[in-house]
């Protein structure tokens, strides 16, 4: 029976057409289904998908958060739980509207209503569903393993009939509430936006600046003086109704000689600059209090007494004057002051953002363009004190860009301040990554919690399931059935949706009411839809209750850093408004990803990069390694082709090569795993330090997965991996030609237990890997790499010490090819001696040191102390800046004792860790890091240091050391012209050479049984080849020709 066999591994591989070979793989062999039947039973770890919006093409930006919300499921798969991962689409909405306005070329509401808002809703409807397709293809060809066929959509009746459930229940908890408060309102959209939005959507903009006189009617200063005001909203003052100073505020008189007026002390020289003075006159803000004044415009009616000064505590001296305009229609403070004061609230603004048509100056124009002519005519009539322009960041309506109004309305409110502390307290058992979001930008946001502004004047979204009827009594409805019985007819296949959900009345069912109870007409806020997907993806509680039970809360969730103001917002609103508990227990919260030039991607700057041809070019894993470890995760990150090619290059290649390489060699020797190998304890003492790093390396990446930190798992693999493939295989590359059992299994072993470490970050790589080099040679072996289990660090095969001396050898070493090639003498020259003095030296065991002598290329090796200080002149001085962090202002006297002291033996010491010195009549050690050694070779001989470690190489090249230089040059040559004739690695060849030199000759001669050896020749001899032999090979610098062929 011919042994198992790893599959043939090509050198050079294309890792997009791999990826698509592993697709088909996967889905032929369902291998996500059954990863989860596999897991069934198993303890649940609970992951939520943030719901994206599909009218949409997906962008690059787009495979950030889906590579974190795949690699920590497949993690914890393969830790040995159940992780069910249902996708989800956010149907309702803003975005969703606008999106579908701008394709049917309409304007405003005006516009939907007239085409009919059962007809618009159901182009709304069909555009979310447009490009699931797109987002699937990026889902799939990402490898983010999600059920696509069991998503939840927000638009279904049974996730509203949760939403509704919800919402009845902080209906009853009396948190659910109407009332007429100054919200964000966008004039463009027509409808009111949450504060969480509001944060979306600030942009700088440059506004009037206008300081305003308001002469003063009544009090002492009568028609003598004017209240100065600043605002950067001009077109407010049209429906000015009072002025407000702080109580306790000073407020003095100022003139320049040809007018007087009214400004906070504080702000005198600030508001007024030079040529002003106080006259001595002085108010307190409650001495003040109903002075009235000259209102700036009388273009609009009061039913009531107005214009008078007003006492607010919220006033501050940090701007302005200290004398805050009011206008109750336009501001949450100024309503909250005016309303105790008894005046009127006047608005002559529609909700399209545009000035009743009969208000003079201004009727019919937008609000923001009103400024320039109410600023003119303010001046034209002498009431305009200043205007500057002014830079200021100004909220936006964060999907339409267009400028908000604070506008009062009636709304419906969650009041979410009544659980502030529950919220907060929440928050405290909450891990965020990073930590700092916890306190800072999430914890202020809480700590500054508002009523979360509920309700939308809009059409697509869930429809707010409360009636009304004719005498105010509420009913909130928490499903159809709800419905059918209300109503007595049968509501079960309503679909929920305005206008449908409009028709539907019933009688009140309130005591003794019995009155025709309708519809309120707003919708919700489409966040509140996503925030109640932890139930509402289940139907809860009328579906899988016990499901939903054991899913609550998410042990893992993630999205981009702005979601701190969305999503996770939301999901912890809710969560605690209806659960007493957050819906989530980690966070992962990741920066953006900017273009390679450092812009925000855009289509106007031309350097959007699209998802998938980003992936066809690098392939998916570089894009996942580069979005999970290149870099930060929760900084903004630059992503371009160059960025992913460097992943491909430095870790992807590198870990191929290495397969590649063990792959070759298995084959060609006819290895496979077996009970037969040595066990580790016999092997090599390098096989032994890559077992012991591989061992570290599982506890150090299994602590960093835990932790949620992709960055530190990343480079702790591409560190292992480069010391894999540059030290351990290098090295260890004569033991594989001779087909050595336990070089091969220590590298069969590190590549399957590497394998299942990257498998979480880079799936399709590693699945070829798996099926290639172990299911090829196991039978039973998991199907997949994703079906295998996480590995486990064996402590026994960790050698701490070990690694301490392998570290040493490979700083040595680094220290010999320094010098070396500080010296002008190739390493392929050998040289007879390397001289060693090192903290740790003369502990290592001879396999140890023979890495070294190898690795210089030279005959012997010994102690640097055997030979004293005579191959270098040494020189001492501190190194001040570590010097003064311990010795302080003692550390001049200190560097003089550096300098008296013999620098030869104050080197040798140091090599020992530390050297005592005498200041001042006491005894100090210093250290290595304290004191610059400058070691300078004798003429003969190179020499390195660093840090209390040095290498001496002896540079005098005899003639056979000359000889054996050549030699090696000679087989370098014949080695490149295998590979370049196409021979594989095993093929035996026969060789023939001439050569002019009498030196090469000799040389060849000489070493003739070396070179046969490592050029694979059983047929090797001087002379001229006959026609059977391939073209010449020749090197000048040799003068050398030489012909091969295969044997």
């Amino acid at each position: 029976m011919t042994p198992p066999q790893y599959r043939q591994v090509p050198a050079q591989v294309d890792l997009p057409a791999l990826e698509h070979d592993v697709l088909d793989f996967w889905r032929d062999s369902k291998v996500f289904a059954k990863t989860l039947e596999q897991s069934e039973g198993r303890p649940e770890w609970v992951f939520y998908e943030g719901p994206p919006t599909a009218n949409g093409m997906p962008g690059a930006h787009h495979i950030e958060a889906r590579v974190f919300k795949d690699v920590f499921p497949r993690f914890r798969t393969m830790r040995g739980y159940h992780v069910a991962r249902k996708a989800g689409w956010d149907c309702h909405g803003l975005p969703v509207e606008l999106a579908v306005e701008k394709e049917l070329g309409f304007s405003g509401k005006k516009d939907i209503e007239a085409y009919g808002i059962a007809e618009f809703n159901a182009k709304c409807r069909e555009s979310v569903t447009r490009h699931t397709d797109a987002f699937a293809e990026l889902t799939t060809r990402m490898g983010y393993w999600v059920d696509l066929d069991d998503a939840y959509r927000t638009m279904d009746p049974s996730y509203i009939e949760s939403v509704w459930w919800s919402l009845k229940q902080i209906f009853d908890k009396d948190l659910l509430v109407q009332d007429h408060r100054v919200a964000p309102w966008c004039p463009r959209c027509g409808t009111g936006l949450s504060d969480h939005e509001l944060a979306q959507g600030y942009e700088t903009v440059v506004d009037p600046s206008v300081y305003v006189r308001f002469p003063l009617t009544s009090g002492p200063l009568a028609g003598k003086a004017a209240l100065l005001v600043w605002t950067t909203t001009p077109w407010t003052l049209v429906s000015n109704t009072a002025v407000a100073a702080h109580p306790e505020v000073t407020y003095v008189v100022a003139t320049d000689g040809d007018e007087r007026v009214v400004v906070a002390e504080p702000l005198l020289d600030k508001a007024l600059g030079e040529g002003w003075v106080t006259t001595g006159e002085s108010f307190t803000g409650a001495e003040m209090e109903r002075w009235t004044y000259q209102r700036p415009f009388e273009l609009v009616p009061f039913d009531a007494p107005a214009h008078y000064v007003v006492n607010a505590e919220y006033v501050t001296t940090e701007d302005g004057t200290g004398l805050v305009h009011q206008s109750p229609a336009f501001g949450e403070d100024d309503l909250k002051v005016c309303k105790a004061y008894g005046l009127p609230v006047v608005n002559p603004v529609r909700p399209d953002g545009t000035f009743e048509e009969d208000v003079p100056l201004v009727g019919g124009v937008f609000f923001k363009k009103a400024d320039e002519a109410l600023t003119a005519d303010l001046d034209a009539r002498g009431l305009l004190f200043r205007h500057i322009p002014y830079e200021h960041s100004y909220p936006h309506c964060w999907r339409c860009h267009t400028a908000l109004l604070y506008y009062a309305q009636p709304s419906w409110y969650i009041r979410t301040t009544a659980v502030k502390d529950r919220m907060l307290a929440e928050n405290e058992k909450t891990n965020w990554f990073p930590d700092s979001v916890k306190h800072g930008r999430f914890g202020d946001w809480l700590t500054n919690n508002v009523d979360w502004a509920l309700s939308r004047n809009r059409y697509w979204g869930t429809p707010l399931p409360i009636w009304r009827c004719e005498d105010d009594h509420l009913t909130c409805v928490g499903s159809r059935a709800e419905l059918t019985e209300l109503t007595g007819t049968d509501q079960s296949d309503l679909d929920p949706h305005r206008p449908y959900i409009d028709a539907v009345t019933f009688s009140c069912p309130a005591e003794g009411c019995g009155k025709t109870a309708t519809r309120v007409p707003e919708v919700i806020d489409a966040w509140y839809d996503s925030g109640s997907m932890p139930f509402a993806q289940y139907g809860y509680p009328y579906e899988n209750k016990e499901l939903f039970e054991s899913r609550y809360p998410a042990q893992f969730i993630s999205e981009a850093i702005d979601q701190t103001r969305g999503w996770f917002y939301t999901l912890m609103a809710v969560g605690t408004l209806v659960f007493d508990k957050s819906s989530y227990e980690n966070v992962v919260c990741l920066g953006h990803i900017l273009a390679e030039d450092g812009r925000k991607m855009s289509k106007h700057l031309g350097n959007i990069l699209q998802p998938i041809p980003l992936m066809d070019q690098h392939g998916a894993d570089a894009v996942r390694w580069f979005m999970a470890a290149g870099g930060s995760p929760w900084a903004a990150r630059r992503v371009g082709h160059g960025t992913i090619q460097e992943v491909v290059r430095k870790t992807l290649l590198t870990y191929w090569n290495t397969v590649a390489f063990q792959a070759l060699y298995a084959r060609t020797s006819g290895w496979a795993p077996s009970a037969a190998d040595p066990a580790p304890a016999d092997r090599t003492v390098l096989d032994r330090w890559l077992l012991s790093e591989l061992n570290t390396l599982v506890a150090e990446v299994t602590e960093a997965m835990e932790s949620y930190d992709t960055q530190r798992t990343g480079k702790l693999i591409s560190s292992f991996v480069d010391d894999l493939s540059n030290w351990y295989v290098r090295r260890s590359r004569r033991r594989f030609w001779q087909g050595d059992a336990s070089a091969l299994r220590t590298l069969h072993d590190v590549i399957e237990t590497v394998t299942r470490l990257m498998a979480p970050l880079t799936p399709f790589i590693t699945e070829r890997v798996w099926q290639d080099l172990v299911v090829a040679v196991s039978p039973d072996a998991p199907e997949s790499v994703h079906l295998a289990t996480w590995p486990e660090a064996d402590a026994t095969l960790i050698d701490a010490t070990l690694s301490e001396q392998m570290l040493l050898v490979r700083r040595l070493v680094e220290l010999g090819r320094a010098t070396r090639a500080e010296s002008g003498v190739k390493t392929r020259q050998p040289l007879s001696r390397a001289l060693v003095a090192a903290t740790g030296f003369s502990a290592l065991s001879p396999a140890l040191q023979a890495q070294i002598t190898e690795e210089l290329n030279v005959s012997s090796l010994a102690s640097l102390s055997e030979v004293g200080g005579s191959l270098v002149d040494t020189t001492a001085k501190a190194n001040f800046r570590a010097l003064g962090k311990r010795f302080g202002k003692g550390v001049q006297d200190v560097a003089k004792a550096v300098a008296a002291a013999d620098a030869a033996a104050l080197s040798l010491a140091l090599r020992s860790g530390e050297a005592k010195l005498t200041v001042n009549g006491e005894e100090i050690t210093v250290t290595p890091e304290e004191v610059i050694i400058t070691e300078t070779p004798r003429e003969g001989w190179s020499v390195a240091s660093d840090s209390g470690a040095t290498v001496a190489l002896d540079l005098e090249i005899t003639p056979e050391l000359r000889k054996a230089g050549l030699a090696r040059d000679a087989i370098r040559l014949i080695q490149e012209a295998r590979k370049n004739s196409g021979l594989d690695v095993a093929d035996r060849i026969a060789l023939r050479w001439t050569s002019t030199s009498p030196e090469t000759t000799e040389a060849l001669t000489a070493h003739a049984a070396l070179i046969a050896d490592e050029v694979l020749a059983t047929d090797h001899a001087e002379g001229e080849a006959d026609a059977t032999y391939g073209t010449p090979f020749e090197d000048d610098s040799l003068a050398l020709t030489f012909r091969l062929r295969k044997a």
